[in-house]
């Protein structure tokens, strides 16, 4: 039996469950490893869509715009993620986010 590539395995498992917070992350995630960058961009915002607070999108979203030149939009998805890792009392994506946007602006 021939193993599916694991972007289509997600793939086919999000057909069964299209509004599964992980499963739509972890294609997003998938699009990044494979150079997709617009792809992924438009899964992490679907994500949001599903849970607008979801802190490691925001995370992921900044690093993206970095691979993409876009410091200014990845700066504000850093931001963006403080917020909510503030809110929420997530200190360790606290730490990760304050870093990523202090390696940005230095």
């Amino acid at each position: 039996m021939e193993r599916l590539p694991r972007i289509e395995m997600i793939f086919d498992l999000l057909q069964k469950e299209p509004n599964d917070l992980f499963l739509n992350y972890a294609l997003a995630i998938e699009h990044v490893a494979h150079d997709d960058f617009q792809k992924a961009e438009l899964q992490f915002l679907k994500t949001l869509e599903l849970n607008p607070e979801y802190v490691p999108c925001f995370y992921q979203l900044g690093q993206l715009k970095e691979k993409m030149g876009d410091n200014n939009s990845a700066i504000s998805f850093y931001k963006k993620g403080i917020e909510f890792a503030q809110k929420q009392g997530n200190r360790k994506a606290l730490g990760e986010l304050n870093e990523a946007l202090w390696m940005l602006e230095d």
